[in-house]
């Protein structure tokens, strides 16, 4: 009765409230948008990039995806959390490398930059030659090589930093795909068979991909299929099923 402005006041926000839907909190929602905040901050994507023919990024760097500076100070195993913690609300391939495993793959990618990797299909595979350039990997189908040479246009990129190997003891890898011809189960098949061939403990896998490189005429792509099928990986992707691995 005695402030009868501040009683309506009162009873506009207690309707507000009553609009509001069952669990809503002004508070949650602060918190959920500091937390945005608080991961975000250590990301600069889009900043400083161009995108190239075939909408890649052109000199796609470190910088341009992660604040590298705000991550400094972080563990190797708390940069880990939020590379994967970002990239899982993505639709495309990522992962954490040790340094070691790198270190092995990039030798290796030195003296063979090249090789064939063989994509399941609902019918048989498709095979696409992979090609280091610098810490990149690009892929792309036999059959556009077949068909358009050295000009035949990348469907993926799979994007390595190094830049915290030393330091840290990991190298930050993340991808873009043309999704008109792979989706993601797919380019992580591709992703995981460098792995199995570039970092495998099998002298009988590498060998492929020297043989591949150095002797390509005793190669055979059917030795390509049988690790791949030995390794599970054949398997896990075929129709119907979709990689759980990251």
């Amino acid at each position: 009765r005695s402030s009868p402005d501040v009683f309506e006041s009162r009873m506009e926000k207690r309707n507000e409230v009553k609009k509001q839907p069952v669990g809503y909190s002004s508070q949650g929602e602060f918190i959920r948008c500091m937390e945005e905040k608080a991961r975000l901050i250590f990301f600069a994507e889009g900043l400083g990039t161009k995108t190239s023919k075939g909408g890649f990024t052109k000199d796609k760097t470190l910088d341009s995806i992660l604040n590298v500076e705000m991550v400094k100070e972080k563990s190797a195993e708390e940069i880990k959390q939020i590379w994967n913690q970002y990239f899982s609300a993505k639709d495309t391939v990522y992962a954490v490398i040790p340094a070691e495993k790198f270190d092995l793959i990039w030798k290796r990618a030195q003296k063979c930059p090249s090789f064939l990797y063989a994509l399941p299909r609902k019918e048989g595979y498709e095979f696409f030659v992979g090609q280091w350039s610098g810490t990149e990997l690009h892929f792309t189908s036999l059959i556009n090589i077949q068909t358009q040479g050295e000009t035949a246009p990348s469907q993926l990129v799979l994007y390595h930093y190094p830049e915290l190997q030393k330091e840290k003891g990991i190298v930050l890898m993340t991808a873009e795909m043309d999704s008109k011809f792979l989706v993601v189960h797919e380019a992580q098949c591709l992703a995981n068979q460098v792995q199995l061939f570039y970092a495998t403990d099998r002298s009988e896998t590498y060998k492929l991909v020297e043989t591949f490189n150095h002797r390509s005429s005793e190669f055979k792509y059917m030795s390509v299929i049988a690790e791949l099928e030995q390794s599970g990986l054949g398997r896990e992707l075929r129709p119907g099923q979709v990689s759980d691995k990251s």
